[in-house]
């Protein structure tokens, strides 16, 4: 008989707990898409109850992963999947902001200001006039770091930007700007990342969407209470 059958085990479940078996950015990805499905779903319990549980749930599951670096759902298929190209997603958003175009364009055109309005930027360091380099701090203090630069720059009419090769997660944006009839701005904007290749990206990409997309739409939300000069109110959950 073999020896290996003869040794202590403390189940299988025990040790599927304890492998650290997510990535960095894997980790990275739990960790925000968990601390902001929590957010929403306490935040929501009263009026939507079955829903808030739901994100609740899937909320904690996520924040565990993120943050001991253990899933026990990739270490029961883990011999099943094999890396896919993940698909890219998109979210889009517009605004009317009550300020002239050039006023608008020059404001966002200054990339250190996006921190000033977008809660999950912590900050952006600009290198040059095409490159900058941006951070984000999640829970656990964690941090997610990419270098980027900008692709499209028309003076008042469009921005838009890529992370560089090697960003733990690729992400782009782009805004166009539009005037309106009563000497306004209208922002069109729109967010893509690709998640990283592999069932739990995928899975992750799914999960945390609604909840990106809900923070995205409340960042550019800020952004006209800020310009426009009037007071920013907390309430991302029902953005």
């Amino acid at each position: 008989m073999s020896q290996n059958n003869n040794r202590p085990r403390a189940g299988s479940l025990y040790e599927k707990s304890t492998v650290i078996n997510v990535s960095k950015t894997g980790r990275i990805i739990s960790s925000a898409a968990g601390a902001s499905l929590l957010y929403l779903g306490v935040a929501n319990l009263k009026q939507s109850p079955l829903g808030s549980l739901g994100r609740i749930l899937v909320g904690g599951y996520l924040l565990y992963r993120g943050l001991s670096g253990n899933c026990p759902i990739t270490a029961a298929i883990e011999d099943e999947q094999r890396p896919k190209h993940a698909r890219a997603v998109n979210i889009r958003t517009s605004l009317i902001v009550d300020r002239p175009r050039s006023e608008v364009f020059a404001y966002w055109r200054q990339l250190g200001n996006l921190p000033l309005f977008m809660a999950h930027l912590h900050d952006v360091e600009v290198l040059d006039a095409k490159h900058s380099h941006w951070t984000i701090k999640l829970a656990g203090n964690m941090t997610l770091e990419w270098d980027a630069e900008i692709t499209e720059d028309k003076p008042g009419e469009e921005l838009s930007w890529r992370s560089l090769e090697g960003a733990e997660i690729a992400n782009a944006g782009k805004v166009r700007f539009r005037d309106t009839e009563n000497g306004g701005t209208e922002l069109l904007v729109t967010f893509s990342y690709r998640p990283p290749a592999g069932f739990m990206g995928a899975t992750l990409a799914r999960l945390m969407n609604p909840a990106f997309a809900q923070l995205v739409r409340h960042d550019i939300k800020r952004f006209k209470q800020h310009l426009e000069g009037t007071p920013v109110a907390d309430n991302t959950a029902h953005g």
